[in-house]
Parts: C-alpha cells; structure tokens; sequence
C-alpha cells in the first residue's frame, strides 16, 4: 500500500491581494503543497491563527500590513509562545530588517523581487526545520559575517526609530542640541564611557559617521 505523502499547509498574508494570488499561483504548481487560507492585514493573521483548527505549517509574511504589522505578529507569536515557521517575504533589504525579523523566530527571507523562484524551495526547507533566504538576501549575510561593508538597503521609513531604545533617544536628543559626552553623562546620570557606548550605537544604527549626522536625522525624522 502506497503511503500518501503529507502536504505542507501554508498560510498566506499580504496587504496586496494581486501579490497573494501570484504567490499562490506559483505555490499551486507543487502539488505537495496547499493554500490554507490567506490574511490582508496583521490583525487578520493573528485571529486566523487564534480560531480553533486553523494550522499552517509555514506562514508566508509581509513586514509591512495595515493595522499590526508583520514585526507585531512576530512579536505576538514569541510573546505568546507560539512556535510557528515563519518566511518573511518583503520588498526590504536592508540587513537590520533581516537580523530583527530572526530576532524574532523568524525562519526564512525572501525578497519579493525573487520570491517566484525561491518561495516553493523555502516552503519545503523550513517545513523541514531548515532557514532559508533569498541568494540576494545571503549575499548581504555573508558579507556582513566577513565583515564586509554593507550598503543600507530598502527599509520602513519608521524602522529605525521604532528600534531606538528611550535611552537611545534621550541621548540622540541630548547631541542634537550640541551637549558634549561629558554633559551628556552628567545630565542622565551616567557615566561617559556609557554615553560614548551610546554614542557608537547610534552612529551604527543610523548608519551616518559623526554628530552632524545624528542631528541631521534627528531633524529630518522629527525626532527634536
């Protein structure tokens, strides 16, 4: 007697409708695959995987989503201890959005650019308890491990903001208006090595090379 082989259940979210009818046309050549279902927002994720007997193997994610974003439903399955697989797909880049999306159990990228040749491999891969990226994607993996420079790739305009902690803030706030490392130290109560730590933080994260840089952005973003 032949043993049927399981299928690998995917669930689909994406706030572009023509997107998730192309993924699941792409996905619907493999006949070991099958669509469960897709969601247009985070919200939406979030309630479909929260009704009883909705399961997918692996959820197919967009980061940017109206109502919860895709970083939220992430967030929700770790705070939740929900253990799903998880594959980003997004029009970013940029290897911050990568590294934050893995922070968060995330177990596959793919740029939305590529995602017709590599979705069907990634599905299987992290079905499997693989990772899994987009050969665009690994290239700028690798080239950060070998410590390479990276170029700043596409990234949610609000993005960086959101990742700066108070602390952070405070302290790129406090160089906007031209406070010194040792002014800085006094005024938070903290010592200079731990402003200057601060300091090379937000340099790295802002991706600029001096303080002119961090005001600049500062302004630019209505941070001050």
């Amino acid at each position: 007697m032949v043993r049927m082989k399981k299928k690998i259940l995917i669930h689909v979210a994406d706030d572009h409708k023509i997107l998730i009818e192309g993924i699941i046309a792409v996905i619907n050549t493999d006949r070991n695959i099958s669509i469960e279902g897709y969601s247009l927002t985070g919200q939406e994720v979030i309630d479909w995987f929260s009704e009883k007997g909705n399961i997918a193997d692996v959820l197919v994610l967009d980061i940017t989503m109206p109502v919860i974003d895709g970083f939220q439903v992430l967030k929700y399955f770790q705070e939740n201890k929900i253990e799903q697989k998880v594959i980003v797909l997004s029009s970013y880049d940029d290897l911050k959005i990568v590294q934050e999306v893995l922070s968060l159990g995330c177990k596959g990228y793919i740029s939305k650019n590529n995602a017709g040749e590599h979705i069907i491999r990634a599905i299987k891969a992290v079905a499997n308890g693989e990772q899994y990226f987009s050969s665009d994607i690994q290239s700028v993996m690798v080239k950060s491990f070998t410590g390479q420079d990276v170029e700043q790739g596409h990234m949610p305009s609000d993005f960086l903001i959101n990742s700066l902690t108070e602390r952070e803030l405070e302290v790129l706030k406090l160089i906007t208006k031209e406070y010194s490392s040792i002014e800085i130290a006094d005024k938070l109560c903290l010592s200079v090595n731990t402003i200057e730590t601060y300091r090379g933080r937000l340099l790295k994260k802002i991706n600029v090379k001096n303080a002119v840089g961090l005001a600049m952005y500062a302004v630019q973003n209505n941070i001050v």
